[in-house]
Formats: C-alpha cells, sequence, structure tokens
C-alpha cells in the first residue's frame, strides 16, 4: 500500500513537472505576392477561445513565443491580409513554423484606407488619442473646427486654446515643438491635414516639462503603403462668406524608398462682431471685423530603409499665412461726458512658418533595444501692419501706422536611448538641447505714443539643456516607472541693445507613475510630475501687441516661469462589444502664476485707456475631472459622450473705477469653475449611409476681468459613400439655432456687459476621393506612420 501510494505521489510530480514545462515557438512572416517578410504582424496563441500569449512580428518578419506544453491554436493576423491559422500540439522544447505566408485581401488591393472611416478616442497609458477619421465632427476648414469637439480641449472666440481650462499649454505638430502661437497653428492647418492629435495631460520625464496642463501634438497625415497611392479631398463651407480648403496626400514606396508628402489650400472671408456696453454711464461701444486669410500648407519627406536594423529618415513642413482685416470701432458717451471715439483700422500681415527635421533609428539585435538621433530647425517669420484712422469728438483725424517684424528660430537636438534589460525591466535615457532666437521689431508713427517708444527692438534668446532617465518594471498586474529631467535653463532679453533682463538656473523635473491591471478589460493607474510654464514671446515682449484707442497690450520681459506639481488617476474599462469608458481625478499645485495686470495707461491722455500686461502671482491650485465613453448601443448606432469639470484658484491685479471717479489698482482672488459636456452619436443608416448628430454645451466661467456665459450648439450631418469607399460626399450643419456667442459681464475697470459673434452657423459640403493600391506595412520611425514618439513613458504600456 505504501509503495502504491509512493509511486501514485511520484507520477503525480512527474505529470506536474512536465506540465509546467514550457517550450519556445518560433517562425517567421512573409507577404505570399512579393515574397517580402511582414513586420509588426500580430501572433497570438490560443486555447479554445482564450488567448494564452501573443506578440508582434519584428521588422524582418520573425517572431518567438513562449508556453506551457499543450495543444494550440496559432493565429497571424495583420490589415490587409486573410487571417493565418493552425492547430498544433507543443511537445518540444522548440516548434519552428518556418514561414508563414500571409495572403492579401481581394478588395484591399483595389483600393487603400489611408484616412478612418471614423474619428474614434483611444485612452493610452499616457495620453488619449483622437484619430481624426471622415466622419462628420472633423469636417470644415482649419484645425480649430475640430479642437472645440475634443473632450477638455477648448478653443476661445480668438483663437487660443486650453486644455483643462488653462491655457498654458505645448502645442506640438508631428512630436516637434513649434514656435507658432496656438492662435496661428489653428488657423494655419486645415483640418484634412491632420491625422491625429494627441492629448498628454500627465508627461514623463521623457518628455519636455513645458506647458502646465500638459502637451496637444497635432499629428499631420503620412503613408507609408507601398507602391504609389493618395487622397484627394475639396469642402466649401457656406455662411455669411463662402470659404473653401483642398487637400491631397500622395505616397509612394518602393524597396527601401518611402516617399511622402501632403498639400492643401484653404482660402475664406469670415465676419465677427462685438457689441459692449459701459453701463455706469450708458456708453455702447461697437466692433465689426471683416477679415481674409488665405492658408498654404505642405509636408513632404522620405525614408530610407538601409536595412533591417538601420533608418534615416527626412522631412519638412512648410506653411504660409496671408490676412487682411478691416475693422471698425465706435465709441459713443453721453452728451458732454468724453469725446465719441470712431476708429477705422486695416491690419495686413504674413506668417511664414518652416521647420525640418533629420532622423536617424537604429534597432539593436535585443527586441525594443533602440537608438534614436534627431535633429530638428523650424523658423517663424511673421509681418503686421496697422494703418489707423482715428477720430476723437471734433477733432481732426489721426492717421498713424504701427509696423510688427519678428523672427523665430527654434533648434533642438534629441538623443534618445532604450535598453529593456530583461522581459519585465526597461530603462530609458536621453537628452536634448533647445536653442531659440527671438528678434521683435516694432516701429510706429503714432503721435500718442512717447517718442522713445515708437522704435523698439527686442531680443529674447533661450538655451535650454536637458538630460532624463527613466527606468520601470512590471510585476505581474502591477507596473511602476520613476524618471526625472535635469534641465539648464538661460535667458535673455535685450532692449534697444541693452539687456533688461536675464535668468540662469537648473532645476529638476521628476515623475512617478504607477498602474494595476485588474483584469484584461480594467486598467488604473497613477502619475505625478513637476513641470513649467515659462512666458511665451507674447507675454515677455515690450513691444506693443495690439492698441486701440482705449486698451494697449504689452509684455513683461521679467516674468518668472511658474511651476506645477499635477497627480493624476485614470481608470479604463472595456467592454466586450468594443465600448469603453474612461474616467479621470487631477489636482494641481501652480507656484508662481502667471496672470493679467490691467491698470491706467501712462501713455494715453484719455482717462478711460487702459493698459494690459502680465506679472507673477502666488501659488494657487486647481483640481477638476473627466468622463468619456465610446458605447456601441447596436451595429448600426454609437455615441461618445464626454464631460469635464475643472476649477482654478486665480489671482491678478486690476483696475476699478472708484465713486471718486478715480481707478484703484486691486487684487482679485477668484476660482474659476469650468463645466463641458458633448455628445458626438454616429448612426448607420445602411452601408454606405451615415448620419450624424453632435451636441455642446460650456458652462459660464468667473474670471479676473470678466465673468463669461454659457454657450451651446447643436451639429448634424450626413455621409454618402459609393466606388467602394474610394468616394464620400460630406454634408454638415454647424450650430443648427445660432446660438454660439460668447457673454459677459464685468465690473472691472468699470460695470460693463457684452456679446460677440461669427459665423458659427454654417454648411459645409465636402468630397474625399481615395486612389491607388498597395498594402499596409506598420513601419516604425519614432513611430514612422506618425513622426511622434512613443508613449515614452508611463508605465504598463512600456512591456
Amino acid at each position: 500500500m505504501k509503495f502504491k501510494l509512493s509511486a501514485l505521489l511520484f507520477l503525480t510530480m512527474v505529470c506536474s513537472i512536465y506540465a509546467q514545462q514550457k517550450g519556445k515557438i518560433t517562425g517567421i512572416i512573409f507577404d505570399k505576392t512579393i515574397n517580402q517578410s511582414v513586420p509588426y504582424a500580430t501572433v497570438s496563441l490560443k486555447s479554445g477561445e482564450n488567448i494564452v500569449t501573443g506578440v508582434m512580428s519584428e521588422d524582418n518578419g520573425k517572431f518567438e513565443l513562449t508556453a506551457p506544453l499543450n495543444k494550440y491554436t496559432i493565429e497571424v493576423q495583420f490589415i490587409g491580409y486573410q487571417t493565418f491559422t493552425k492547430d498544433f500540439e507543443l511537445t518540444e522544447a522548440v516548434q519552428n513554423f518556418g514561414t508563414i505566408y500571409l495572403t492579401p485581401e481581394a478588395t484591399t488591393l483595389e483600393g487603400v484606407n489611408i484616412i478612418a472611416e471614423q474619428s474614434t478616442i483611444e485612452q493610452k497609458i499616457d495620453r488619449k488619442v483622437i484619430n481624426v477619421g471622415k466622419d462628420l465632427t472633423t469636417a470644415g476648414a482649419t484645425a480649430g473646427e475640430i479642437m472645440n469637439n475634443i473632450p477638455s480641449v477648448n478653443v476661445d472666440k480668438d483663437g487660443k486654446i486650453s486644455l483643462r481650462g488653462n491655457e498654458n499649454v505645448r502645442i506640438l505638430i508631428d512630436g516637434r515643438p513649434t514656435n507658432m502661437s496656438s492662435e496661428q497653428v489653428l488657423k494655419q492647418i486645415p483640418s484634412t491635414s491632420i491625422k491625429s492629435i494627441e492629448l498628454i495631460t500627465n508627461p514623463s520625464a521623457k518628455y519636455n516639462p513645458e506647458g502646465m496642463s500638459g502637451i496637444i501634438n497635432i499629428v499631420l497625415h503620412k503613408n507609408t503603403m507601398d507602391g504609389f497611392n493618395g487622397s484627394v479631398d475639396t469642402g466649401a463651407t457656406f455662411s455669411h462668406y463662402v470659404k473653401n480648403t483642398n487637400s491631397l496626400n500622395l505616397n509612394y514606396r518602393q524597396g527601401k524608398l518611402n516617399f511622402f508628402g501632403n498639400g492643401s489650400y484653404s482660402y475664406g472671408q469670415y465676419k465677427n462682431e462685438g457689441d459692449m456696453m459701459r453701463t455706469d454711464i450708458m456708453s455702447p461701444t461697437e466692433i465689426r471685423m471683416k477679415s481674409i486669410n488665405k492658408n498654404y500648407l505642405y509636408k513632404i519627406g522620405m525614408d530610407y530603409y538601409i536595412n533591417d536594423n538601420n533608418t534615416l529618415s527626412f522631412y519638412t513642413n512648410q506653411s504660409t499665412n496671408n490676412s487682411d482685416m478691416d475693422m471698425k470701432n465706435a465709441t459713443t458717451y453721453p452728451q458732454g461726458k468724453y469725446d465719441d471715439i470712431f476708429q477705422k483700422t486695416n491690419y495686413n500681415g504674413d506668417n511664414k512658418y518652416s521647420a525640418y527635421n533629420l532622423a536617424y533609428k537604429h534597432l539593436f539585435e535585443k527586441k525594443g533595444h533602440t537608438l534614436d538621433i534627431e535633429g530638428n530647425f523650424s523658423r517663424n517669420k511673421s509681418t503686421n501692419d496697422g494703418n489707423y484712422n482715428t477720430l476723437i469728438g471734433k477733432g481732426p483725424n489721426q492717421l498713424y501706422k504701427d509696423g510688427n517684424n519678428n523672427t523665430s528660430d527654434l533648434t533642438t537636438i534629441n538623443v534618445d536611448y532604450v535598453n529593456p534589460l530583461n522581459d519585465h525591466t526597461k530603462l530609458e535615457v536621453g537628452a536634448e538641447a533647445r536653442i531659440s532666437r527671438a528678434d521683435n521689431n516694432f516701429d510706429s508713427n503714432n503721435p500718442l505714443i512717447p517718442e522713445k517708444n515708437r522704435v523698439i527692438n527686442n531680443k529674447y534668446d533661450q538655451d535650454i539643456f536637458s538630460a532624463y532617465v527613466t527606468f520601470g518594471q512590471t510585476y505581474g498586474k502591477f507596473n511602476y516607472q520613476v524618471g526625472t529631467r535635469l534641465e539648464s535653463y538661460k535667458v535673455e532679453s535685450t532692449l534697444g541693445g541693452k539687456t533688461n533682463f536675464k535668468d540662469d538656473y537648473v532645476t529638476l523635473y521628476p515623475s512617478v507613475y504607477f498602474g494595476y491591471t485588474m483584469s484584461d478589460n480594467d486598467m488604473f493607474n497613477l502619475s505625478y510630475s513637476r513641470r513649467v510654464d515659462r512666458p511665451s514671446i507674447s507675454q515677455t515682449n515690450p513691444v506693443r501687441q495690439f492698441s486701440t484707442p482705449l486698451m494697449t497690450m504689452v509684455g513683461n520681459p521679467e516674468l518668472k516661469p511658474q511651476f506645477t506639481n499635477s497627480v493624476e488617476l485614470n481608470y479604463t474599462r472595456m467592454f466586450n462589444n468594443k465600448s469603453s469608458i474612461t474616467a479621470g481625478v487631477y489636482y494641481r499645485r501652480i507656484n508662481k502664476e502667471i496672470n493679467h495686470v490691467i491698470y491706467d495707461d501712462p501713455d494715453n491722455d484719455n482717462p478711460n485707456a487702459l493698459l494690459m500686461t502680465f506679472d507673477n502671482y502666488k501659488s494657487n491650485d486647481a483640481y477638476g475631472f473627466e468622463l468619456s465613453a465610446n458605447i456601441k448601443l447596436t451595429p448600426w448606432w454609437d455615441m461618445q459622450p464626454a464631460i469635464d469639470f475643472s476649477s482654478i484658484k486665480q489671482t491678478g491685479f486690476v483696475s476699478k473705477l472708484n465713486a471718486t471717479n478715480q481707478m484703484d489698482f486691486v487684487e482679485r482672488n477668484i476660482t474659476a469653475s469650468a463645466f463641458n459636456a458633448r455628445l458626438n452619436s454616429n448612426f448607420k443608416a445602411s452601408k454606405n449611409l451615415r448620419f450624424n448628430l453632435f451636441g455642446f454645451y460650456r458652462g459660464g466661467v468667473d474670471g479676473i476681468t470678466m465673468d463669461s456665459k454659457e454657450m451651446y450648439k447643436i451639429d448634424a450631418g450626413a455621409r454618402y459613400s459609393l466606388l467602394e469607399n474610394k468616394l464620400s460626399i460630406s454634408a454638415r450643419v454647424n450650430d443648427i439655432f445660432n446660438t454660439m456667442k460668447f457673454k459677459y459681464s464685468s465690473q472691472y475697470p468699470y460695470a460693463s456687459n457684452g456679446q460677440f459673434s461669427w459665423e458659427s452657423r454654417s454648411v459645409y459640403v465636402g468630397i474625399n476621393y481615395i486612389f491607388g493600391g498597395g498594402k499596409g506595412r506598420a513601419l516604425q520611425r519614432k513611430s514612422r506612420d506618425t513622426n511622434t514618439k512613443q508613449s515614452g513613458g508611463t508605465g504598463g504600456g512600456l512591456f
């Protein structure tokens, strides 16, 4: 009996040991028609319906899996190919499948979908990615018309962009910094040139720390399909004036060379109106604006695949904006109170932006072991002339001219090294040099400006050198990453050839990430980062930014950077029907906050004239939450609801008219709470016909100088596809009920209220045509199809 029991225990141990033995599955994936390897195909190992493990094929098509000895089904998938499946039993230490040939889908060879059918919101580890499709939420002339449809992002009446209620956001184009203002970026990039928009709200130490509320990365189209293919878009927007936009996207890939390019042109006339009332003396002001904008943009580049381990890439972005605006400004006062003011102004401006990028990527033998070296140079040149015709009371017409001529150069050099030390550990190190040179010139013959201020030259130079290291590990369902960035910052401002401000300091910017994957469908992550918002050129430039008879704006060259410590918690839940929900909360501590100062203009004799500039204030707090979902209700109906709330404590100095009709300089402490809601619904009426309904609501927000009122709108549209989805026709009505108006009220510097309106209600009609053929190759560069760095680091997605 003892012998039998011992034998049974022995056999059980042997079986247990055998069951725990693991084998290796290897192979290489090839395209059957052209006999070339297929990189980044998805290889899954299944036991029944459950996925045991999976991997993506390498650049040369090879793959390797490890699993316990058992019976499995191997499945190989890649876009544009038929799925390969095979049942087998893993009984040996190594199971080599040799060469697996994938057969292209017949329908894929007839045409290439360069642009997705529908915009989607994808929650990744460290960012939210809005993949811009051909659906109706993206139909319009410029990037600005897309941005207001994105959760947590708002664009105000002047084109300034904010993220989570804060304008201190860093704008990137294709993952690279730009020295254009957000207004210029949104104006110059057509919506049809955008592939995706990435919101990185709490970046790791791998990223440059600028931007208090995070990073918005605008990714332009780039294609890597084999052969020659492309797409063409044209559309018109009908409102008070007709606006037109056209774009062309081309790609040719053969062997080791891939050439890509896209170009666009847009033209539009715009009408804007403002009506304000100073209620203490019942003095109205009318502003009427008519403008013409022409925008040209193109991007061309090439990738040279030297071999399986080395790639050299180059591209350039070029854009031009020509604008011409006529503005009429009329302020009338009660009889005998003050002299009425009438002003006609013509603003004529040109802006040219050029960027050049050269990148080299080396893949080491170990998977994920990479070295990237990249250089980027950009130049932004702008001129803006203002011709003024001012009449004050019964005096003579005052004719004068202001001229601004600005040049800004930015050079960056990056080195990024990634080394997966083992299957669960990754080390990333890198360095960056950023050299910025800005030259601003102002000249005026305005007799109201003191002669010493009529010709000004301001130079603003920044040198930033930094290095970072991040270290991350995964333990089962838990993962973490810690990192820090050491940065040397030097700035010098010269006015008229004399230094008027300089600063030089070294700072650490740490980041920490913790992730927990509760199940395949549930993921939590908690992150911390320290960031900085350095004063922009417009905030530091002592040259006059704009001027009306009653308001002048100048920068403050002595502004200090404001620093932010940010904590963020996010949760993502995936459902079996491809639905998902994402929720997040955040808290920020802001030190040396930058905000507006408004006081009497010492250079203007008008008693109502004000001067606006900027200054640093004490520490403040901000917090908020976000909730968004992608819900597939039925096979023909899906919807994407989103809400976000932000609350920011702000401090600023303003002027206030007292009882003796004198201006007092007062400090204001307010809490600016903002609530936004969006609801996008897509309806699939048939295989080719789709409808869309979009609603937007923005609650009122208290501000330092004024309180804005609520805004809301409803859009609707339809899209019809034909010629096997190669041709699509779209129509959209924006702001059906014409409810989008910017309304405000204020007590500073005196009691007033007003409203600004624009051509919000409009009808857009567009046509998209796709041509050419080829198969998708998901090739990498940083990521070669997006021209942007990969997640870079906040944890779980790195392993």
